[in-house]
């Protein structure tokens, strides 16, 4: 049952392909097992655009587009870039060609099972394209690896560092900037299979998980030990994307970020050797922060395949409630004073007044809401300390206008108005019709610029007269818009890209960062230049080329190899191929 590698001649080079239909997809409870001979349906694309790039995708052309873009890319960047001011960059990474490739993929299907490597054309397009992403990839893996422990982890970067394969980590799949994307094929590993609970520590409050783990399962699982796992970005997120992106959501503004609650990390490097970045202690000044350093870091340094994470104890109580503005402005004033105030609410989240009618014409939450720039407050503490967060909140709000002040009496209640925050996104992907996608994207600022940038972004984005909303994890000076647009349209696409590029490019010069929590991936990897200089990123590709020396671990993401070289699109690099052999003839 080995499925073989056909190599089929094409002419037609592959065009890439950004955000072909935003539709969601539920993951299955567990990974699909083929080779190539053995194909499932799966689950496919909501657009025409979509449907034609999976089509297009069969496994043979996967693994000729790969190999040719991996074995040549690299071999026509530039190395004049500088690694720093005193050395020069070396010979620019090659990647294995196709026999090596089909060595690799039969020698772990030797040592692992046939079901543990797919090939099947519906598993790459699954694990090369997102739905999610505001970018994706021109290439798709060449196989996919489901390990079950951190030795198996380890023995696949053993074989894919042996044929200098690249090698893409996969947990949840909900990433928003390509950050599992394979622009040069390889091995993509994905993590369905290693998504346990290891060790619960309750008298030490922290707990031990494998990454393919989500984080409201393990909530769920820890129901009764009066502990919780506080960071809740997005319902579908899994803990080793969560670590890869370092990534918050709506606690955030009380319990801090991913990297605030990660103790220690198990990690397979790129030839197979497993480190631990620490021990369990909450506290150490032994030698260098390495989980500092693993936390956001994509994958780009290593694969993650045990996490040790904080707890913290559950709120002994709970209140939610909502405040309306007149403007957009006077809320994120609110929020700006009430986080001065050092009021210690568990989330403070802000959605625009198109967000709130969005979430009424959607109908999810069971109730109408004023169609106004609304603040969504959760506090937590005991009775004391919620009511006295709570007059706090009312004064700060009153002397910036607020025009409604609703708190829930209940836990019920308290779900139903957190339920249209929760719902925000969803509501909007409702009102979607035939050849629309949402562009979702982020920004962080100081908090005394919130009210500046909220203005202008809102501004701009009510000029696009199309459905876009502003909304976000405000508390911590973190924002997010959600763009509806025509994809067909090359206008309305051309004024949205402005809008975004004007928001991050805003964001920068008010010494904010272009990414608050989504990472950088393949999607905005010239913001972080701009954002963070030539002579950091130069920093971070030392780092990295001190543990990855071969640039096997998902590259091209955060940063490219060096300052000149990009990665060469395979449409150039088919061109190059047929123009040669048009020369020779």
């Amino acid at each position: 049952m080995k499925a073989s590698l056909p190599l089929r001649s094409f002419s037609t080079p592959c065009r890439s392909q950004f955000r072909p239909g935003f539709y969601r997809r539920t993951p299955s409870s567990s990974p699909r097992r083929w080779n190539s001979t053995n194909s499932s349906s799966g689950a496919g694309p909501a657009s025409d655009a979509a449907s034609s790039t999976k089509a297009f995708w069969t496994t043979s052309r996967a693994l000729v587009l790969a190999v040719a873009a991996s074995s040549g890319a690299y071999a026509f960047a530039s190395t004049r870039g500088s690694l720093s001011s005193t050395a020069q960059a070396k010979e620019a990474p090659r990647y294995g060609d196709i026999k090596q490739f089909e060595k690799a993929i039969a020698e772990l299907r030797t040592d692992l099972g046939e079901d543990a490597i797919s090939t099947d054309d519906d598993d790459l397009h699954d694990h090369g394209y997102s739905e999610w992403s505001s970018v994706n990839a021109d290439r798709l893996p060449v196989a996919i690896a489901y390990p079950k422990t951190t030795e198996e982890v380890s023995k696949i970067a053993k074989v894919c560092h042996k044929y200098r394969m690249p090698m893409v980590p996969y947990s949840g799949g909900s990433s928003l900037e390509a950050n599992f994307s394979a622009p040069y094929g390889g091995m993509t590993i994905d993590f369905a299979f290693m998504d346990r609970i290891l060790e619960v520590h309750e008298n030490d409050l922290d707990v031990v998980v494998q990454p393919s783990i989500q984080w409201m399962h393990l909530n769920k699982e820890l129901e009764n030990t009066g502990l919780f796992f506080p960071v809740d970005p997005g319902p579908s997120a899994k803990i080793g994307g969560m670590v890869g992106t370092n990534c918050s959501g709506t606690n955030a503004v009380r319990y801090g970020t991913m990297k605030d609650w990660v103790v220690n990390l198990t990690v397979v490097l790129a030839d197979g050797q497993i480190i631990k970045t620490r021990r369990r202690p909450r506290k150490t000044s032994a030698g260098y922060n390495l989980t500092g350093m693993f936390v956001g870091s994509e994958g780009t340094l290593g694969i993650v395949t045990e996490i040790t994470l904080k707890l913290a104890p559950s709120p002994e109580q709970m209140r939610v409630g909502i405040v309306t503005f007149p403007s957009i402005r006077d809320a994120a004033s609110a929020a700006m004073q009430v986080t001065r105030r050092a009021v210690p609410v568990q989330s403070m989240e802000i959605m625009d007044d198109v967000q709130m009618n969005v979430i009424n014409r959607a109908g999810g939450t069971g109730r109408v809401w004023k169609e106004l720039p609304t603040l969504f407050f959760k506090f937590s503490g005991t009775k004391a300390q919620i009511e006295d967060s709570i007059r706090i909140t009312k004064e700060i709000v009153k002397n910036n206008k607020s025009t409604s002040f609703e708190f829930a009496k209940n836990e019920q209640e308290g779900h139903v108005l957190w339920s249209a925050r929760k719902e925000s996104l969803w509501s909007m992907l409702s009102l979607r019709k035939e050849g629309s996608e949402v562009w979702s994207t982020d920004v962080a600022v100081p908090i005394s610029r919130l009210p500046d940038i909220i203005e202008k972004s809102k501004e701009e984005l009510d000029d696009l007269k199309i459905f876009a909303s502003l909304l976000g994890h405000i508390g911590d000076g973190n924002f997010h818009t959600s763009i509806m647009y025509n994809r067909k349209d090359p206008d309305e696409r051309a004024r949205v890209e402005t809008v975004v590029h004007n928001m991050v490019n805003r964001a920068l010069e008010m010494e904010g960062s272009c990414t608050g929590e989504h990472g950088i991936g393949l999607g905005k990897k010239e913001s972080l230049v701009s954002e963070l200089g030539p002579d950091t990123i130069n920093v971070m590709r030392n780092i990295k080329r001190a543990l990855d020396p071969h640039w096997l671990m998902n590259p091209g993401k955060i940063f490219d190899y060096s300052t000149d070289s990009k990665p060469t699109s395979i449409t150039d690099l088919e061109s190059g191929r047929l123009a040669g052999a048009q020369k020779k003839d």
